[in-house]
């Protein structure tokens, strides 16, 4: 017996594609609250978490339209409530809640968004003062950019004409509310930066609730005011409300009326100005003149007459020229006295000069010489005669000259000293001072 005839058995799929059928049809439709979990965010731009409370919890999933829609940025921990329907996945059998839009629990989520983007472009220095640019003292051109039939661009167009007749009004038509305004404020924002002449941009509209001030808290509007080279005004609701336009603009302005004032000046005011200043002026210059005037007063009591004058720099020229004529003077003495030194000792290194008195040095030497040789010789001489006088008084012819012999042997020559050395009978030679002549001897005596 088959234990499961006549009963209807479903396979998996079937079951899950009835339990599908039933789901889907029965919550087509549903709001559900809940708080975000498990966050994720893949690069197809689809948001994948969890919905939970206390006791359960669902998978959820905002494809990537409904999640771009969204005013603010959904994050873990947020508390929302969401318009969705049933979806039941079949391959695994899981049911999930397919949302379409979203909105956080409590605080709205244009205020969500508002705060986010707020903290961001401050974050990035978008608000930061030191890129405020200054406003034109008195702007030839204005540019406008707001809605061409509101009540906001009247407001301007008559204040400015009353406090400054001449100042040129550039209207740039945008629409300042719904879904289309973003594009239409940059692309103003873009063109009117191209426009020549366009001194300050004034980005208007008149007040209304949040989602109607939303155009002026895109990011888009945010990043074109920031980059615009014109400075912009920011005049958009009432004095109380505060956009993201306020916070990026050069110059917030409470109301559009107050815009106007802000950019143009009052003429009358500049009149009675320039008339103030023109008689502060006009004191500064005859102060001025004045003072001038006494310090020249002044200074020509010090000045001197020029005849005087005249005088005193005669005396001093002619005083100067005395003197200047004196040192020249002293100078050319001077120099004319070292000219006859320099030509003394130049003769005296003169080669003529000096030959000169190496000649009569020479001349002197040359008589020094011959005098000294005639007295040398002189001296010679004397003595000569001396020793000749000396020499005769020893020579043996003064001695025969004074009547002595001298006897000598022959035929020795020896000359005889002793009696002894002779003997009688031998002959002898004797000399005498006139001649010789020889001798015998005839007798020898010996002493």
């Amino acid at each position: 017996m088959d234990l499961f005839s006549g009963r209807e058995v479903l396979t998996v799929s079937e079951l899950t594609r009835q339990i599908q059928d039933v789901l889907e049809a029965a919550f087509d439709h549903l709001w559900v609250e809940g708080e975000v979990s498990n966050l994720r965010r893949p690069a197809s731009g689809h948001l994948y978490f969890t919905l939970k409370d206390e006791e359960s919890q669902v998978r959820a999933v905002l494809f990537r339209p409904a999640a771009r829609a969204l005013k603010f940025d959904l994050e873990d921990g947020m508390h929302i409530v969401c318009r969705a329907r049933m979806n039941v996945y079949r391959p695994r059998g899981e049911y999930q809640l397919i949302l379409d839009y979203a909105e956080p629990r409590g605080v709205g989520a244009l205020q969500i968004a508002f705060e986010q983007l707020k903290a961001k472009l401050q974050a990035e220095g978008l608000f930061d003062p030191v890129h405020k640019k200054p406003l034109p003292f008195l702007p030839s051109r204005i540019a406008v950019v707001t809605s061409p039939s509101g009540a906001v661009i009247r407001d301007i167009l008559n204040i400015t004409k009353r406090r400054f007749p001449s100042v040129d009004i550039l209207v740039a038509p945008v629409r300042v509310q719904g879904a289309e305004a973003p594009a239409e404020i940059v692309e103003a924002l873009r063109l009117l930066n191209e426009t020549p002449g366009v001194d300050v941009i004034i980005v208007a509209r008149g007040g209304g609730s949040l989602e109607d001030l939303m155009a002026f808290n895109d990011e888009g509007v945010a990043r074109a005011i920031f980059a615009s080279r014109v400075p912009v005004v920011s005049a958009v609701g009432h004095e109380i409300d505060f956009t993201i336009a306020d916070f990026v603009a050069d110059v917030r302005a409470p109301t559009p009326s107050a815009a106007a004032e802000l950019v143009v000046p009052r003429r009358a005011d500049l009149v009675q100005q320039l008339r103030t200043l023109e008689s502060r002026a006009a004191r500064a210059a005859e102060r001025f003149l004045k003072l001038r005037r006494e310090r020249l007063e002044r200074l020509t009591e010090r000045v001197r007459d020029p005849r005087r004058r005249l005088v005193d720099l005669r005396l001093a020229l002619d005083e100067r020229f005395s003197g200047l004529t004196a040192s020249l003077v002293r100078r050319v003495r001077t120099d004319r006295e070292r000219l006859r030194h320099l030509e003394t000792h130049l003769q005296y290194l003169s080669p003529a000069v000096k030959v000169e008195t190496l000649t009569f040095v020479l001349e002197n030497l040359r008589k020094s010489m011959i005098t000294g040789s005639f007295r040398r010789l002189e001296g010679l001489r004397s003595r000569l005669a001396v020793l000749t006088a000396v020499l005769d008084s020893v020579s043996p012819l003064s001695v025969l000259a004074r009547g002595y012999a001298i006897a000598r042997t022959i035929p020795e020559g020896k000359i005889i000293r002793r009696a002894q050395d002779l003997a009688a009978g031998d002959p002898v030679g004797i000399n005498v001072a006139k001649g010789r002549f020889n001798a015998v001897v005839t007798t020898v005596e010996e002493e």
